[in-house]
């Protein structure tokens, strides 16, 4: 019972804290890519805290980086419907489909926010090597999910 309690806890802080802990030390992975695939896990059956707990976090991620709302909800469903009906062929490799899930999410998630930044003029996010160190550290949560 307590075990239970305290690990739902411990989800629960980890999404209303590390996005703030994320804007403080830059240095930290977004796990955009890893949200969006536990969210797609959710809707595919796995239960609602599937989809409720990373909507969450990433709304969270967004309000406290300043980041444009409801765009990494976008790329996670452009990403369901268009692309994730074809990656499915890989049902028996789970580590596959979360590996491909995660970067392609990450990605287009990118690829949205760039194109967010360029039509309305303005500087979101900066395309540097610490974009790539949170995309590998997203992968590295995939595999180990």
């Amino acid at each position: 019972m307590w075990g239970k309690t305290a690990f739902w806890l411990l989800i629960i802080l980890f999404i209303l804290f590390y996005p703030m802990l994320v804007s403080i030390y830059v240095t930290l992975p977004l796990f955009i890519g890893f949200a969006g695939y536990l969210m797609l896990q959710g809707i595919e059956g796995k239960g609602w805290r599937y989809v409720l707990f990373p909507l969450l976090y990433l709304l969270n991620l967004e309000i406290n980086l300043s980041l444009p709302m409801l765009l990494t909800l976008l790329a996670v469903l452009i990403y369901s419907m268009f692309f994730y009906p074809a990656v499915l062929f890989l049902k028996r490799c789970r580590v596959c489909v979360a590996l491909i899930s995660v970067l392609a999410i990450d990605l287009l998630y990118f690829g949205l926010i760039l194109g967010y930044d360029f039509i309305f003029d303005t500087r979101s996010i900066e395309v540097n090597s610490l974009l790539l160190y949170s995309l590998t550290m997203d992968l590295i949560a995939a595999v180990l999910l």
